[in-house]
């Protein structure tokens, strides 16, 4: 993979967890009490709901962080190789994830 593929894949995987921000907004809003409603499961139901698209949010905001981070390496012309070692980091790694930082010897 090369930088400038790197960095297209990077860009549009921002992107995509922007639109991603956008579509699950109602999920993450609070959750109001509706004395209408069938009652105290659907609420918890509801609440469940939102717990999960909270969490989904904290998982992509990470994400954010570790593009963010692929992004100035790039621009270092540190991509491609392992913060922890130094060594190139395999091809088919990168390609699979363009924002990784270590080689699989140091991921684990």
């Amino acid at each position: 993979m090369t930088e400038d593929e790197a960095r297209t894949a990077l860009a549009e995987r921002l992107a995509e967890l922007d639109r991603l921000d956008v579509l699950s907004a109602e999920g993450r809003a609070p959750v109001t009490l509706q004395q209408d409603s069938v009652g105290r499961l659907s609420r918890m139901d509801a609440m469940q709901q939102q717990a999960m698209a909270q969490a989904e949010e904290r998982r992509r905001g990470a994400e954010r962080i570790r593009i963010r981070a692929a992004l100035e390496r790039l621009d270092e012309g540190e991509w491609g190789w392992c913060v922890t070692c130094g060594e190139e980091i395999a091809e088919g790694r990168l390609r699979n994830d363009p924002s990784v930082a270590t080689c699989v010897g140091c991921a684990g």
